[in-house]
């Protein structure tokens, strides 16, 4: 029996759909948002008309590609003549950032610590966020290398029909860079936007000229169809009300049959690109955007397609909610892991703010959250920070001085546009927390994932300012200066590279990267004192031990472990040799500080 045949067996057997990838534990996740982070072809930069079908819904006013190293909130000359402010402006910005930039970068990547990496939408689109799909089945254009060229060849294409699809020269270096980053030991996964497509989509273009006669009406959800001779226009149901974003219509089976067989073609074309059988030379899984708006049944059909091409592809849902509604989406035959959102509010409940939890707390939070899914909680793809929210380092900026009750709130309060909040640079005590809290996520069960940029030590509000352009250490940033209202800070803030922290950060992956007992170890909390401030834990498997220590206390702590077989222990980083005689280890943890400590034996 050959191999292909042995797979498709097991698969509808049922023992390969219910899998996760085994090599989800050992992920060091790192997140991009292509158009931000690097610029490597200039010659393919976007024109204002790419702009044509996106927020703010000005391709005429005077505009530029922004320069990369400007200063976020200072208005350039042609934003200072429109007469509109900070949040128009800045959403009509475009930097330049390509798949050519991706490419010229893992060595970067690689170098770091990254082993997989999650990109935000490459689909083409007019935003710069490209959450307002025109298509599924081609990367942008302006990612690529010739455009006009790609926007051509898409125009010869039936997109009911996948045989007549094209391989643009966009696409094509999108297949070059998986096999690069494949050759370089990093795996990839795509983001799909499955739940809505943007007005500039071929489905939602054709229905607004053929109104009900397109081969698309029944696609979107319609509440009244145009009319001229009455003076009616087309309504029809947007994400959220958006109406820049159409939703694609569901019924109780989720998605409808015509835009779901068109999602099941493009998750084929983008996992099994030569169509040969076999998926090495695809894409290694997907994060759902908003996949809360989707059915369960939509979910459980298009996990059988993609297990189907690909048994050890990673799936991973964004859901922001409560545990118990995020636990539907990873209980049954859906996704392998969400995004961990609720293991950052715990973190940022312990490390940051006036109404922080206590060891106990945090110990008790994290243990309902590791047994809250019944799947594997080494395989959550635990992160902070996002595009989707302030960064890690403005958050503990700002985190002292506001309490949290749910998203809404998080999410409007930790706007720039919000007086309140805090735009600066932190200092060094504030890195020093952040330090702790990239600590805690490399030894925890669950693969940590960091945001672009997040190692250079980059700060900002949230969406937009979230989403500044990377900071490269080969290029010089002017000072922030300036505030969202684009008044005058008073500070200069240097927002070059931070060669201090990158090193930190680097040692830090490349540790979590390396040692296998982080991956799949056994956790157990070691100390949890409330009356010192104190929070330890030990992972553990058959060879080696890391014993990580948290003192968020005003005294020193003294922490004694017996080391029965284990010979010595080394601090990370630093590889700094404790061992003590009798058997034991005793060592001291600083007020405000952290210590890891591996066995000899990694």
């Amino acid at each position: 029996m050959n191999n292909r045949i042995l797979v498709t067996l097991l698969f509808w057997s049922g023992s390969l759909l219910s899998q996760s990838p085994k090599w989800a534990s050992s992920a060091v996740w790192y997140q991009i948002f292509p158009e931000r982070f690097c610029n490597g072809d200039p010659t393919n930069d976007p024109k204002i008309e790419d702009q044509i079908g996106c927020w703010p819904h000005d391709t005429t006013g005077p505009w530029k590609i922004h320069p990369w190293t400007s200063d976020w909130y200072q208005l350039q000359t042609w934003e200072q003549q429109n007469g509109k402010g900070y949040s128009f402006n800045i959403t009509r910005r475009r930097y330049g950032g390509d798949i050519q930039g991706i490419i010229n970068k893992i060595g970067y990547l690689k170098d770091l610590g990254i082993n997989t990496l999650y990109l935000n939408p490459v689909f083409m689109a007019p935003s710069n966020h490209k959450y307002d799909g025109a298509m599924y089945h081609h990367i942008d254009p302006t990612f690529g290398p010739n455009p006009e060229g790609d926007k051509a060849m898409m125009l010869k294409e039936d997109p009911l029909k996948p045989e007549t699809w094209v391989w643009t020269s966009a696409d094509k270096l999108a297949l070059k860079m998986i096999d690069t980053l494949h050759k370089s030991g990093i795996r990839v996964i795509f983001d799909g936007v499955f739940n809505h497509l943007g007005v500039t989509s071929f489905a939602f273009k054709d229905l607004v000229q053929n109104g009900k006669n397109s081969n698309y009406a029944k696609w979107f959800t319609v509440k009244q169809f145009a009319d001229s001779s009455t003076g009616k226009e087309l309504d029809y149901e947007g994400w959220f009300g958006v109406k820049d974003l159409p939703e694609i219509r569901e019924d109780e089976n989720g998605i409808v049959d015509g835009p779901k067989q068109y999602i099941y073609s493009s998750t084929k074309r983008w996992m099994d690109p030569n169509g040969d059988g076999n998926p090495n030379d695809g894409i290694d899984g997907w994060r759902l955007d908003v996949a809360f708006c989707v059915r369960h049944e939509f979910w459980k059909d298009w996990r059988k397609v993609v297990k189907g091409i690909n048994p050890e592809a990673y799936l991973t849902a964004e859901v922001i909610d409560s545990v118990s509604k995020v636990r539907p989406y990873v209980e049954g035959d859906e996704f392998d892991a969400v995004m961990n959102y609720n293991f950052g509010f715990i973190l940022a409940d312990y490390f940051i703010g006036e109404n922080r939890l206590s060891p106990s707390q945090l110990d008790k939070s994290l243990k309902n959250l590791r047994e809250a899914f019944g799947t594997d909680p080494q395989i959550m793809m635990n992160l902070f920070d996002s595009h989707d929210t302030n960064r890690m380092a403005s958050h503990i900026v700002n985190g002292q001085r506001k309490k949290y009750h749910n998203w809404g709130e998080y999410f409007g309060w930790s706007r720039a546009e919000n007086k309140e909040y805090l735009t600066r640079k932190p200092n060094k005590k504030e890195r020093d927390i952040q330090k702790m809290i990239l600590s805690f996520m490399a030894c925890y069960p669950g693969a940590p994932m960091m945001y672009y940029g997040t190692e250079a030590g980059m700060w900002g509000a949230n969406d937009p300012d979230c989403r500044k352009p990377m900071v490269w250490k080969e290029l010089t940033y002017e000072t922030e200066k300036y505030k969202a209202d684009g008044t005058l800070s008073g500070v200069e803030d240097d927002a070059n590279f931070d060669q201090e922290f990158y090193t930190f950060c680097k040692s830090l992956l490349q540790f979590r990267k390396d040692q296998t007992v982080l991956h799949t170890g056994n956790y157990k909390t070691l100390v949890a004192d409330d009356s010192l401030g104190i929070f330890g834990f030990e992972r553990r498997n058959s060879e080696d031990v890391v014993i990580a220590l948290f003192n968020s206390g005003n005294t020193a702590y003294r922490f004694e472990y017996k080391l029965s077989e284990i010979q010595a222990m080394y601090t990370v980083p630093g590889n700094m040799k404790i061992q003590s005689p009798g058997g034991n280890l005793v060592t001291t943890v600083e007020p405000k500080s952290f210590l890891i400590l591996r066995t000899s034996g990694f």
